[in-house]
């Protein structure tokens, strides 16, 4: 058996994050990606592992790690001295923590409101009533946002809400970024708190919502910036962005643009 075997998503935000923590620290490991509609996620196999019914999770010489922030923190702490993406200093430690759990309670969960009305309502609206039903009942964490949805997506005020969410989660990332005088948000170090935060921003700008940093150039050039490293294009493989799995996001980018 590998060392290292992910289960997850290629579009799941969270699934991105580990497998970019896992590229720059240069580890091989097996991917499993599971088809979330088809509800690999929720089957008894898969649950004893992660009993939350979410992706991704890691097994790491046969121990499971659940909760992508969790992972990540145990991916430094097992390969800390391999390309270090946490600080050494106790204060920034608690810093780039704080930062994490900032942006895992508000950009985050905001981001996939945008995300299901945009491109994985149609899978509801393709269900029965009593199907749609039974999906959300089988959701151990994700029950009540899928019922809030319903099939026919969230009201425009839900939307304006998770908007107003993911505008706050720029303003704050612009105030770090210029705090700490860049390139990253702690300064001259890639740290976890780029990693955390960088699948809300590249969804965002996936699915034309880079209007809403367009008088923060900061952002921009740290979006630049990340997407450069090598960790990048193997964590970003074609099929990761939503507007390469769902083809009318593309065409609507197309005329956005």
């Amino acid at each position: 058996m590998p060392e290292y075997v992910v289960y997850n998503a290629p579009q799941s935000t969270c699934s991105q994050r580990v497998r970019y923590v896992l590229h720059a620290k240069g580890r091989e490991f097996k991917e499993h990606k599971l088809d979330l509609f088809k509800g690999d996620q929720l089957k008894p196999e898969y649950l004893k592992i992660n009993p939350n019914g979410l992706v991704p999770a890691l097994v790491h010489n046969g121990n499971a790690v659940i909760d992508s922030a969790v992972i990540m923190e145990y991916l430094e702490d097992i390969l800390g001295t391999i390309s270090p993406l946490r600080p050494e200093d106790p204060l920034k430690v608690a810093r780039m923590r704080a930062m994490m759990r900032y942006v895992d309670e508000v950009p985050t969960p905001a981001v996939r409101v945008p995300s299901y009305n945009l491109a994985f309502l149609p899978h509801y609206q393709a269900m029965t009533e009593e199907e749609f039903l039974a999906v959300c009942e089988s959701k151990p964490l994700r029950r009540e946002f899928l019922l809030k949805m319903g099939r026919t997506g969230f009201p425009q005020s839900e939307m304006d809400e998770a908007l107003g969410r993911l505008r706050r989660g720029i303003e704050r990332m612009t105030s770090w970024l210029r705090e700490s005088g860049g390139p990253w948000l702690m300064g001259k170090d890639l740290t976890l708190a780029d990693i955390a935060i960088m699948p809300v921003i590249v969804r965002m700008d996936d699915i034309n919502l880079g209007h809403l940093w367009a008088d923060a150039p900061e952002i921009s050039e740290w979006l630049d910036r990340i997407r450069t490293t090598d960790a990048f294009a193997k964590t970003y493989y074609h099929g990761a962005l939503l507007t390469e799995k769902y083809p009318h996001l593309q065409a609507l980018k197309t005329v956005a643009a």
